[in-house]
């Protein structure tokens, strides 16, 4: 009966060993036995191939090129400029300082700075009314919210006809404001009367020779005519009064019209 010839001698000149289930080398692709299958033990003379990073579960993984990022991705994130591997958080230009844009922002910068300039030029007094309108809108949406928690007002009327105003009171006042809601339907003379008594201010309207307690716009100091309702101050289309906005409650002269300084009233309106 023929030898079966099984297994294979270890490379190894002094060992020759046949072993049946020889070990072959992943680098040098050497067959060697049990005793000799580590790279150190047969002094394997091909050096280590640097394997591609793995995730846990098997799959490729692209490290971050930014310095002393440890961050992976199972994706190529490559930047389209320096052709390098990044993570999320360092993907666009600037979060990885790509030295492709380090000649470019210059020059954006100026010709951001020119187009910003041409903009302003061009109707400049039309634009910055547009802003402060704008401005002042967007500011009493957020301040509404607050006041409809602590506004002092008639609780017996209507959410829908509700107008909520923080109120700055005369200077001779201890305080300076109070949020307050008015009826919708209103006259300017009856918030005003409304208003002193919630604020229990001294009201000599109908005293002939006494200053007058008279509603003023915020921004302009303009005084409301007393008998202009106060829905129709809230479509104003110049200069209107906001729902969650400020107004200011002073005494006046008789023949005085405007308030002379807002601003020592209200800082920022």
């Amino acid at each position: 009966m023929a030898e079966l010839d099984i297994g294979k001698h270890c490379q190894i000149d002094s060992c020759n060993q046949k072993d049946f289930l020889p070990f072959a080398c992943d680098y040098c692709s050497g067959v060697f036995c049990l005793e000799h299958r580590s790279r150190v033990a047969h002094s394997c003379p091909e050096k280590p191939v640097e394997k591609t990073t793995r995730t846990e579960s098997g799959s490729r993984s692209y490290p971050c090129s930014f310095q002393d990022c440890k961050g992976k991705e199972l994706l190529p994130v490559i930047c389209t400029e320096c052709k390098k591997h990044f993570c999320l958080v360092h993907r666009h230009q600037d979060d990885h300082r790509c030295e492709k844009l380090e000649f470019q922002k210059p020059r954006m910068a100026v010709t951001k700075e020119l187009v910003q300039k041409i903009v302003e030029s061009k109707d400049g007094s039309k634009s910055k009314g547009r802003r402060g309108a704008k401005n002042s809108a967007t500011a009493a949406k957020v301040a509404l919210m607050k006041l409809k928690l602590h506004a002092l007002g008639d609780k017996g009327l209507p959410q829908a006809e509700r107008i909520f105003f923080q109120v700055y009171l005369p200077k001779e006042s201890k305080e300076l404001s109070q949020p307050m809601f008015f009826c919708s339907k209103w006259s300017v003379g009856k918030v005003v009367d409304f208003a002193a008594s919630l604020a229990n201010l001294k009201n000599n309207n109908n005293v002939l020779t006494a200053k007058k307690l008279r509603l003023c716009h915020p921004q302009t100091g303009d005084a409301f005519q007393m008998d202009d309702s106060l829905l129709s101050l809230l479509g104003h289309s110049d200069t209107p009064l906001y729902n969650g906005g400020n107004v200011i409650l002073e005494y006046l002269d008789t023949e005085c019209i405007a308030l002379q300084d807002v601003s020592e009233y209200i800082t920022q309106t």
